[in-house]
């Protein structure tokens, strides 16, 4: 079928077609607002379908009377006998942009593999500077462990989970345990602290990233870019505000495992970011577990079988196991996939191209479109959204490198 480039009509229909609906030529001559007045799109624009077997509590306000973003979803299995332990998605999105509907986690099934799944919303860096985000992720655990025994969770095995922007809030919530300076509002008394951290491609310490950038990579120092708007103020102009923000600031011998995963040829945050993380961690003796994707991008090239296994297992040791991991340093490679992470409802990978993208979008062939500035369906974003980070980019495009090996 032809597909218009106009407006967000033309997203639509090529929403609709994308997905295998069939429409008149009548209505596709009419324009998207004929589709709309219909039941089965109205249907498909709704938050994505649960998977079987599992129930959703959405919207659950972990701040009484806060801001509209301090919410969560909770994602439970309509049948469980004893508690469960749980894990928590941050989204990404350049601390500016995300929403809590991508959810990685409950995408792939986790609830099917007996454990609870929450995904939240925190204050974007519009709404409020660092560090409120930080202080949200912390208060949605505080309320989540306060309400354990609500939602048959166990509090003692609580994990988080997170992307880019949200890889670098895990990295926080995991080494930020003792910091009671990012623990203010309601239940006070109750522990922030996580029993493990998986940390993708997550900034670790702001002022380094230009200097390890690859070539034609995203500039951070300027003012206007999104570190420097987390915080306020160009950071190396702001260096005591930067490293307030760096999870490497605050690593301890007492933060739980960690699991963090990075491409090397990353052009938003590079994979020097992890091996500060990981050198620091390894230093204080934590058990940290680092994964280097040779080839793979800004989340582009972490399909694949390895790396799900990989995440799976590091869960089920964390939060399922009746001890701890042992605290050794670990170093592993593999070689960035071609296919788009399991069951993440990308399988087949979007149609659109990125000029196409761009045309419809009105950007530069080197912008990025974020969730709120997308004039689609949200359910097409999502599926556009190949790596998880709630931005549109050319990352998201681009032909994935080779299948993954085993580099020993």
């Amino acid at each position: 079928m032809k597909k218009r480039a106009f407006g967000f009509g033309s997203w639509c229909f090529g929403f609709v077609s994308d997905f295998g609906f069939r429409v008149s030529s009548l209505a596709a001559s009419a324009g998207c607002a004929v589709l709309f007045a219909g039941a089965t799109l109205a249907a498909v624009a709704q938050a994505p379908s649960l998977p079987v077997g599992v129930k959703a509590q959405r919207d659950l306000a972990y701040v009484s009377g806060g801001h509209e973003r301090q919410k969560l979803d909770l994602f439970l299995p309509e049948k469980a006998e004893a508690p469960l332990p749980l894990i928590i998605w941050i989204h990404g999105g350049a601390w500016s942009a995300g929403s809590k509907e991508g959810c990685p986690p409950l995408r792939q099934g986790f609830v099917a593999r007996g454990y609870a799944v929450a995904s939240l919303n925190y204050r974007l860096s519009g709404d409020a500077l660092f560090p409120a985000q930080i202080e949200d992720c912390k208060a949605a655990i505080r309320w989540l462990r306060a309400h354990a025994k609500d939602y048959g969770l166990n509090p003692d095995r609580f994990g988080v989970w997170g992307s880019s922007a949200g890889g670098h809030l895990v990295a926080l919530v995991g080494t930020s345990g003792d910091v009671q300076a990012f623990d203010v509002g309601a239940n006070p008394g109750v522990s922030s602290r996580v029993q493990a951290v998986c940390d993708y491609y997550g900034p670790t310490d702001l002022t380094q990233m230009d200097a390890h950038a690859l070539p034609g990579g995203q500039k951070h120092d300027p003012t206007n870019s999104p570190e420097s708007r987390l915080i306020g103020g160009a950071i190396q102009e702001n260096k005591a505000k930067a490293a307030r923000v760096n999870p490497i600031t605050y690593v301890t011998p007492d933060d739980p495992p960690f699991l963090i995963v990075h491409g090397d040829a990353d052009p938003l945050v590079p994979h020097h970011q992890s091996e500060l993380l990981f050198a620091a961690l390894k230093q204080a003796g934590v058990s940290v577990h680092f994964h280097t994707i040779k080839g793979a991008g800004h989340g582009q090239g972490f399909g694949g079988r390895e790396i799900e296994d990989m995440v799976t297992g590091f869960f089920d040791a964390c939060l399922k196991g009746s001890t701890p991991p042992p605290a050794k340093a670990v170093q592993t490679e593999s070689v960035a996939s071609s296919a788009p992470a399991a069951n993440t409802g990308a399988q087949r990978g979007p149609r659109f191209t990125w000029e196409e993208v761009c045309r419809r979008e009105g950007v530069a062939a080197d912008g990025r479109v974020t969730r709120q500035q997308f004039k689609g369906p949200p359910p097409l974003f999502d599926r556009l959204d190949r790596n998880h980070d709630s931005v549109l980019s050319k990352d998201d495009f681009d032909a994935a490198p080779a299948a993954p090996r085993r580099l020993n």
